[in-house]
């Protein structure tokens, strides 16, 4: 069975490390420009560590979710390759907004695009499992006939 989640289970330990490493970036940053909490507000440049971190934290359950589902329904290597690529897009944008908030739009295109991939891996999955289990109707052999 762990052969069928390794993939899986390392890109969530990666992105929960990515995500202690935004959580920190804020910490610094509060130290940095004397903001303490639970003030969210300061310089510009606090500001937009502090959005980039709190938007990663709000995406993060949801792209565990899909990743998770596409890994075990659809694919396991594509789920963690497009999962590897979510986290790097994800630190892109991290690290674009905290420089400038126009920096930030292309990966954040990117990391939507790559859970929207994901959604779609995780909705064929299941949708086949169903209907393979349920129905008797194996899609696959269905669409390559």
């Amino acid at each position: 069975m762990l052969d069928q989640i390794h993939l899986l289970a390392a890109v969530t330990v990666l992105g929960v490390l990515e995500q202690a490493y935004f959580f920190l970036q804020v910490i610094y940053a509060r130290r940095t420009f004397g903001i303490s909490p639970p003030k969210t507000s300061g310089p510009p440049e606090f500001e937009r560590i502090f959005r980039a971190q709190v938007n990663s934290s709000e995406y993060f359950p949801i792209f565990l979710a899909v990743l998770w589902q596409a890994g075990l329904f659809f694919h396991q290597g594509l789920a963690a390759a497009l999962g590897l690529l979510y986290l790097y897009a994800r630190y892109c944008y991290f690290m674009g907004y905290r420089a400038s908030s126009s920096e930030r739009l292309t990966p954040i295109y990117l990391s939507s695009g790559v859970l929207w991939i994901l959604i779609a891996a995780s909705t064929l999955g299941i949708l086949h499992f169903f209907l393979s289990h349920y129905v008797g109707l194996n899609i696959l052999q269905v669409l390559t006939a």
